[in-house]
């Protein structure tokens, strides 16, 4: 069950996770078990909320990806890890996570597992489909679309490569340009895979009976297809990370080492916030490899305090016994 912001404030928290995707999930569940205080918030809009069912998860293939985030927040419960649902506003060096409407966790630790939204092309139809018979990733969907008639529009530099990948699963993929110019060598391996390329603009999905039935060109042509892909314009939720003042890598996206530690010591990072190309389970692993470095790292911390107030107690347990120190209420 959910708390709410001011029910979860009272106390410092081991770890702070930001986002209830599966990294975030993951990483709470593994840090759960090894009883750490965490707390778990989460503003309940993750980027597959539009998709019917996620695939290439164990066990786990074909869930509607809304089921696995009930089951796993479910299972984080279990072990003590406070949800909370609202949104993160800022986290101050401190860790102090403030959110929306005034409240304020302390942490240890932070972990920044907030993903990505997804920038749709505008054009009408798009948005309306996505998720649905508008996909992005071959092999998260490709297998339900098999030996249909596929679109895949250019709209992005790695369409190409997009379409390319996608005759694995259709012998009748069309590629459309749309603006862009492919090169002549990207026409040629096109050819050569046996794709069919459409050229014009696009100018609308066409949608009959609520399913897509076509590509409109602006030209008046229209090229039936059952379902179409694109490459969206993926932008990482990393303004916490950036508040923070976590360094860039050479791709401009925030840089984490393979457990997802960042440049800023405490802050970790895991999911598609550091790597768009990470699926569901993907994330979940990075979830699960970044709580495993935060227990250490707490652990660390825990017995350099315990080495402390263990040679604070010594001294103090030597001068007690040192000569003319009180003894048994002598000198009261």
């Amino acid at each position: 069950m959910n708390e709410t912001a001011n029910e979860a404030a009272d106390e410092i928290r081991d770890v702070v996770v930001v986002g209830a995707g599966a990294a975030g999930l993951n990483a709470a569940l593994v840090l759960g078990r090894a009883r750490r205080r965490v707390t778990v918030i989460d503003a309940g809009d993750p980027r597959n909320a539009p998709a019917a069912h996620m695939h290439g998860f164990l066990s786990r293939d074909g869930l509607p990806p809304a089921t696995l985030l009930d089951l796993g927040r479910a299972e984080v419960a279990r072990y003590g890890v406070r949800l909370v649902r609202g949104r993160v506003e800022a986290v101050d060096r401190g860790f102090r996570v403030r959110l929306a409407g005034g409240p304020v966790i302390g942490a240890r630790r932070v972990l920044v597992a907030t993903g990505l939204r997804d920038e749709l092309p505008d054009i009408p139809g798009v948005r309306e489909r996505w998720g649905r018979d508008l996909l992005h990733c071959p092999y998260c969907h490709g297998y339900e679309v098999r030996d249909r008639p596929l679109a895949v529009l250019g709209t992005g530099p790695a369409a190409v490569h997009q379409a390319l990948l996608l005759r694995q699963w259709s012998d009748d993929v069309v590629f459309f340009p749309h603006t862009l110019e492919p090169t002549a060598a990207d026409r040629e391996r096109l050819q050569a895979r046996g794709l069919r390329m459409v050229e014009g603009e696009i100018e609308h999905l066409v949608v009959e009976d609520d399913r897509l039935r076509g590509i409109a060109l602006a030209d008046g042509r229209v090229v039936p297809r059952a379902a179409a892909f694109l490459v969206p314009r993926m932008v990482p939720r990393d303004e916490l990370l950036a508040g923070l003042g976590c360094a860039r890598d050479g791709d401009g996206r925030i840089a984490a080492d393979r457990t997802g530690r960042t440049s800023v010591p405490g802050v970790w990072a895991a999911g598609n916030v550091v790597d768009p190309r990470a699926q569901v389970v993907t994330a979940a692993g990075m979830g699960a490899a970044a709580a495993f470095a935060l227990n250490a790292d707490l652990l660390d911390e825990d017995v350099d305090n315990a080495v402390r107030r263990h040679r604070a107690a010594a001294a103090a347990a030597g001068t007690a016994d040192a000569p003319g120190a009180p003894r048994d209420g002598a000198g009261r």
